[in-house]
């Protein structure tokens, strides 16, 4: 069986004009460059300005807050993990055995999540992802339910194995409770296994 088709992909928009384009990505490495040095709270529309080389007027023109910002750095990052999982190489991307690729897509998205944990922060949401960032994660999950011979309600049971992976989830077992990753993550297997009955 082959990938979903068409999953809800995430990038810049597709009628944007070149030179907008080129610009909306500078001022998206200027900013992925200070949260680098300096971590989120160093992000400042004024700093990106000054890093891109733009007024602050441009900036705020393109994202119209410093949420935004966020958002579209969160959403830039987003789109290349959904590459590595619908093209990049085995077993997060095609070509492994259906149970390899749910396992690599679980560690995957808990290291995801914990990496950029003050950038979904920042970008509003109440600490979560975009609707197309969920809906292609939860779509890839059902698929793979699927592959595997699941039955019952898959988008619910998608639901379920997502939800571990969530910004405010994550925050309160490792940060506030002290969970190591790997306790989170063989939890989150042991959930796997008793889904797929394997």
């Amino acid at each position: 069986m082959s990938e979903p088709h068409p999953l809800p992909l995430l990038g810049a928009p597709p009628a944007e004009r070149r030179d907008a384009a080129r610009n909306r990505e500078r001022l998206l490495a200027a900013a992925q460059e200070l949260v680098d040095r300096c971590g989120t709270r160093g992000v400042t529309m004024d700093a990106v300005a000054a890093a891109a080389g733009v007024g602050k007027g441009t900036v705020f023109r393109r994202f119209e807050s410093r949420e935004g910002l966020m958002a579209a750095l969160l959403d830039h990052s987003e789109t290349e993990w959904q590459a590595s999982v619908m093209a990049g190489p085995p077993p997060l991307g095609p070509g492994a055995d259906p149970w390899d690729r749910l396992m690599a897509f679980g560690r995957s998205r808990l290291e995801t999540t914990l990496r950029h944990a003050e950038l979904i922060r920042a970008a509003g949401w109440a600490g979560g992802r975009s609707y197309a960032a969920y809906s292609f994660a939860a779509m890839h999950v059902r698929y793979l339910l699927g592959e595997l011979g699941v039955t019952g309600d898959l988008q619910m049971l998608a639901v379920a194995l997502l939800a571990p992976f969530e910004g405010p989830i994550l925050d309160q077992q490792v940060t506030i409770e002290g969970f190591p990753v790997d306790r989170v993550y063989d939890g989150w297997v042991d959930l796997a296994r008793r889904i797929t009955r394997r």
